[in-house]
């Protein structure tokens, strides 16, 4: 994963509630949530709540389907576990060398 895509990852997850709203489609599991659940558990404004998963949706973390007329937020396992393991590659890296070189 490149860094420009993570940075933008951790940009859309830094607002309270859009971390809110992707908190609550995670929990939700591989069925995912539909958008009026997550209004009536988060009390936020349709129209905002629209924006919201717009920017969740641009940056990969959730996607979208459609049953009958109930709209779904479902969780996009592999970026979140791609930007965790981006994070995750660097921890202690320079510590490593440094024992490596000695």
């Amino acid at each position: 994963m490149e860094l420009n895509e993570v940075a933008k990852v951790l940009k859309e997850l830094g607002h309270a509630t859009r971390l809110s709203i992707y908190k609550c489609v995670v929990r939700a599991g591989f069925q995912g949530v539909a958008v009026g659940t997550i209004q009536e558990q988060l009390q936020i404004p349709g129209s905002t709540l629209s924006h919201h998963i717009s920017n969740l949706m641009s940056a990969g973390l959730i996607s979208q389907r459609r049953e009958g007329r109930t709209l779904y937020c479902v969780a996009e396992y592999e970026q979140l576990n791609a930007v965790i393991g981006f994070l995750n590659d660097e921890c202690c890296a320079d510590e490593q060398q440094t024992v490596k070189a000695s």
